[in-house]
Parts: C-alpha cells; structure tokens; sequence
C-alpha cells in the first residue's frame, strides 16, 4: 500500500496534467480548522487529516487543515451552528442533527433505507448525493464529501436483542433526531434524546437502559464495558458528511475551491479503508473483552414495524421520490 506521501505526489501529478500548477493563481494562505467529535486516530479524524495533507503538499504549505478531534469544539449541533453562520471553517458530522435544517437528509437516515455498505456508497457517491448537498448550501453549508458511519445497531445493559419485542420498555439513547426518537418509539423503546459524550455515564448508573451505535463507536468509547449486550441489527447505514461553511467558502477562490473539493474526494477511499479495518477490529475486541454479539435475527418485523417512521417524515412528493429512487438502486 503507497504512503501518504506517495498518494499525495501522485494526485498531485494528475492535477497538473489536468489543471496546469496546482494552485496556480491563488496566494492567500488559507486555514481551515475542522472539528470532529470522534477520538484522535479515529477514522473520519484521520481522513480529514489526510485532506490537510494532501492540501499542504499541492499549495507547499498555503492551505492548510487544523482538525480539532474529541468535542473539542463542542458537540455536532452546536459546531454545525458554528459552520452556519461561519464561526467555525470545516466540520465533520452524522447527517442525524441536519434533519431539522435541511429535510432532504432525513432520507438516508430512514431506518433500514439502505440494504447493504456498497449499495449506500453506490447512493452517497451518484446524484442523489450530490442533490442532497446542494439543498444543504441555502443553510450556510457546502457539502464536500460522504464518510461512512458504519452499521448502527443496539446495545443494553438488560438482556440480549433478539426480537423487537426484546426491545420494550428498555431506555434507548439516541441523537437528538426526532427521526431517531421516532424509530425506537415504533420498536416500543423509549427514546432518551442525549449527547454523545454523556452516554458512558448515563449507562455506568442506570440512567438508560442502551443505546444504538456501530462497532467502532461502540469500542472506542468503551461502552462494551456497562453495555454488553450488542445486537447487529444494522438499522441505519446513515453517512456521516464533512462540510465547509458557505461563509467561508464563498470567500475562497475557484481555483482554490477546486483543490480542497479535489483533496476531499480523495479523502474518502482513505477513510473507507481505515473505517473497514477499524470495524473488523472493533469487533473482534468486545468479542475479546466479553460482549455478547447477537447477529442471526430475523430482520423484517424490525423493518415492518417503521412503516409510521416513513409516514411521519417522508411526506412531500420530493421526499418520496428520494426515496423510491434509493431503493432502485441495487
């Protein structure tokens, strides 16, 4: 596999055979501070780094990335508050807290949506990805790329998930998403709107019962520890998106625009490959650490019970046809 350096030399070879000297008229050195509520080493935090580097690399050092992981900018609603109004330059989150801003990302968040990784990424990369960015850009936000969020699926301190009647009356955490809160109130949990860094705590003591998550979350954040019980369920394939404010974007040259959309492109197969041996080895640790994988359920009267899920949030003809047009997509 190339090193960093070789895939940054490269690329930026193509881009002078295809654009002329790469960054050719631009002299203003450009800063973007992005923030990330992941740990540093964390996939979609070394993705971004790894933008910034193909960046500084093309431009010799005149744009550049400053990642911020960890919430060390705050939680995603309040830095994509920030990229709004242009406090904050970059910004990677969960399309789950955009739903209230912008309608179209409620529909690859709906549950079960997506059948497969490769038939979410086949979406997320194509058009309907594309429109669903640019129907973020009269919110203040310019979409540069989609990073994969994995498989989110449940986990509780009670009892193992084997059927969706395992499920109530258990306190499941989730996003702030009505979406979220309305998905485990159809499966007869009770939903606990709660920010990510509150949910080791709130299951240490009994405050929640579960919560909902992919595998390297689930690890990462040592949840396995009060929550062992994980049931692959795989409800929701939601992307997760780095952005840039239109602020700040506006303020960008085209030629300067065309790099960074360039360097966060090619960010994503980079991310993808981190995200794939992160997820497998996620796995294999809570298995190691004593957690308890449920992965042989019969999905569909999961799936059956969202049908009020899509009636409650795909309610214009627009949304619709997302949907139906996702679904084509095999």
């Amino acid at each position: 596999m190339m090193t960093r350096l070789l895939r940054s030399a490269t690329v930026a070879a193509a881009l002078t055979v295809a654009f002329g000297t790469v960054g050719a008229g631009a002299q203003d050195q450009i800063v973007l501070r992005s923030a990330d509520t992941h740990p540093d080493g964390y996939p979609t935090v070394e993705a971004v780094k790894y933008m910034g580097e193909l960046l500084a690399d093309w431009t010799s050092g005149r744009i550049t990335v400053e990642v911020y992981p960890n919430r060390q900018l705050g939680e995603e609603r309040d830095t994509i508050e920030q990229v709004m109004i242009g406090a904050l330059e970059m910004n990677r989150v969960n399309m789950a807290p955009l739903n209230n801003i912008v309608p179209e990302t409620v529909v690859p968040g709906l549950p079960y949506i997506f059948t497969s990784v490769d038939q979410m990424r086949r979406v997320m990369d194509g058009e309907i990805g594309l429109e669903i960015m640019r129907a973020m850009e009269a919110q203040g936000i310019v979409g540069l790329a989609y990073y994969d969020a994995g498989a989110r699926s449940f986990y509780n301190t009670v009892r193992p998930i084997t059927s969706a009647e395992d499920l109530e009356g258990l306190r499941i955490r989730v996003m702030n998403s009505d979406m979220f809160v309305a998905t485990m109130e159809a499966l007869g949990a009770n939903a606990t709107p709660m920010e990510f860094g509150q949910v080791y705590d709130a299951l240490r003591t009994g405050v929640i019962d579960g919560a909902e998550n992919n595998f390297p979350s689930y690890e990462t954040t040592r949840h396995f520890e009060v929550a062992g019980f994980y049931t692959l369920d795989e409800h929701s394939l939601t992307p997760e998106i780095l952005m840039i404010s239109k602020q700040v974007w506006d303020g960008i040259n085209e030629d300067d625009q065309i790099l960074i959309r360039k360097a966060a492109a090619l960010s994503v197969p980079y991310m993808r490959e981190l995200w794939d041996a992160q997820e497998a080895a996620s796995r294999e640790a809570v298995i190691a650490a004593g957690a308890e994988i449920v992965d042989d359920i019969d999905k569909q009267p999961f799936i059956d019970a969202m049908a009020p899920v899509y009636e409650q949030f795909v309610t214009t003809p627009e949304l619709q046809d997302l949907v139906e047009r996702i679904r084509a997509v095999k």
